[in-house]
């Protein structure tokens, strides 16, 4: 058997005399065989890397006998064999037939019906002619010699009975490559400190490194992450604080009535809010009477408002759920915020933020998910205004890079007044939304325990229809969820928030805050 020396011998001295081998295909070992496919790849990758060759794909396609195809062409058809059992003078039973071949008998016969070489008698089978030829065994060793057949059709009916199949074979075209020698000259793989002291290094052939081998496994962040990163810094550079956001099982204390949401409102009812069954509620709330001053301003009201005139009910209030939105983080805060500012005797203005998810019992499809993910951000200081709350808004929206926004009036619940953010696409030529904003109204501050002369202002918008502008999605479950590609995860670039994401942002509708 040829060694991988004799093989590179071989390939060197053929190229030396010939200047190109058409095909590897030919190429012969000293005593006149084929040299195996592994074997020739595994020289010609060798010396192709020390840039002696050089060499081209060469693929066709070559027609095999199977094990069935290999049995008709050594003894003949079934249709034959059929014919042959069939006696010139007295025919065969059908029975007998069945016994004699086996299931040659049942695959031959309609062949040689259709064939013409025989017929039915009764309960027996006799021949129609003296002698036939059995041309598919001669179709079988025709592919057998060469590899293919002269006749397309024939070759397409052998590969529908199975006698055939197809392998795709792959050979080599070879030329002489930038380093051509007869000889392989041994590569350094390493420079060491004696070639550098003795300066040999200069005229010694090293190994390439191979560069191109698969990258190590690792991590990667998601896209989401990505754009939740960017708004942080956003966040950070004006002095934020984020909020602890891990509680994503609230009570509906916190999530609704801490807000000022009446009990009867709409969100709160099944069809809109995940509820949890077991366990189904928690008692585990602030002092009695924060509670207290919640039910009070609910159902009679106090802080200068009338309240809702309702039977506010604890039993409603203790129900768990999925959070509907990151503002009952905010809520919590601000009434820690009141007791701390209780307990030092003096109001210190804060800046919140957070980014996670909320849940919504909504219909999936490609523009809304039963979960997302919400923006907000609150600052809390003493005699705030809406002029303080536009204000800002405006240097927020511009390092997203949307400089030019307005206002309308909407309604909150929990925010009065309240405002939704609009900004100018010149592409559609109209104001189209961003986001939610508001002040947080007294009815739910006062009843924390803040002074009256402080206000706090809060907005919000969704991470999702950023993300999907950022990386050209328009199918939000393509970005969250069970039918994420992993191969977008991996390979999806850096996010930076640029003037021309925000323009792009103001052309889609903002996601409900």
């Amino acid at each position: 058997m040829a060694t991988s020396e004799d093989i590179q011998t071989l390939i060197l001295t053929t190229l030396d005399t010939q200047g190109v081998i058409e095909n590897t295909d030919s190429l012969k070992t000293a005593d006149g065989n084929a040299i195996p496919y592994l074997a020739v790849v595994g020289v010609l990758n060798s010396l192709a890397s020390k840039e002696m060759i050089t060499y081209t794909t060469i693929e066709r396609d070559q027609f095999n006998l199977t094990q069935e195809g290999n049995e008709i062409a050594d003894s003949g058809s079934h249709e034959a064999k059929v014919f042959n059992a069939v006696n010139p003078v007295s025919g065969i039973a059908i029975a007998e037939l069945a016994k004699l071949l086996g299931a040659s008998a049942k695959i031959g016969q309609g062949k040689a019906f259709k064939n013409k070489w025989i017929k039915k008698d009764g309960d027996k089978l006799v021949r129609e002619v003296e002698s036939i030829i059995d041309q598919t065994q001669l179709d079988a060793l025709e592919v057998r010699n060469t590899g293919t057949h002269s006749k397309p059709a024939t070759l397409k009916d052998l590969q529908a009975r199975k006698h055939v199949e197809k392998v795709k074979l792959i050979s080599y075209k070879v030329a002489k490559g930038p380093k051509f020698a007869l000889k392989i000259e041994k590569q350094a793989t390493d420079l060491t400190a004696e070639m550098l002291a003795d300066g040999s290094w200069k005229t010694q052939t090293f190994k390439k490194y191979n560069f191109a081998g698969n990258p190590p496994e690792g991590g990667h962040l998601h896209p989401l992450m990505k754009v939740r990163e960017e708004f942080r810094k956003i966040f950070f550079e004006l002095g934020f604080e984020e909020m602890p956001t891990n509680k994503y099982v609230e009570s509906s204390f916190w999530n609704f009535d801490a807000l000022f949401q009446p009990q009867q409102h709409p969100a709160r009812d099944a069809h809109d809010t995940f509820f949890l069954l077991d366990p189904a509620t928690s008692n585990h709330f602030p002092d009695k009477e924060y509670v207290q001053r919640v039910k009070e301003v609910h159902s009679h009201g106090g802080y200068g408002s009338i309240g809702y005139g309702y039977d506010w009910k604890i039993e409603e209030a203790e129900k768990l759920l999925l959070r509907t939105h990151t503002t009952s983080v905010s809520s919590n805060m601000l009434y820690r915020l009141a007791q701390e500012s209780k307990a030092r005797g003096s109001f210190k203005p804060a800046k919140f933020f957070s980014i996670d998810r909320v849940y919504r019992n909504e219909t999936v499809d490609a523009t809304h998910l039963a979960e997302f993910h919400q923006v907000e951000g609150v600052i809390a200081d003493k005699n705030l205004t809406l002029g303080d709350l536009i204000g800002f808004m405006e240097i927020f929206f511009e390092k997203m890079g949307v400089p030019n926004i307005k206002f309308k009036p909407a309604f909150n619940p929990y925010t009065e007044p309240s405002m939704e953010i609009f900004s100018w696409h010149p592409g559609l030529e109209k104001w189209v939304e961003l986001g939610n904003s508001g002040m947080f109204r007294p009815e739910m501050l006062e009843a924390m325990g803040l002074d009256p002369d402080v206000r706090v202002i809060a907005w919000g918008l969704g991470l999702e229809r950023p993300t999907m502008i950022k990386y050209g999605l328009d199918n939000i479950r393509e970005l969250l969820g069970h039918k994420v590609d992993l191969d977008m995860i991996q390979s999806n670039a850096a996010c930076r928030l640029d003037k021309k994401m925000g323009k792009e942002l103001v052309g889609k509708d903002a996601v409900d805050a």
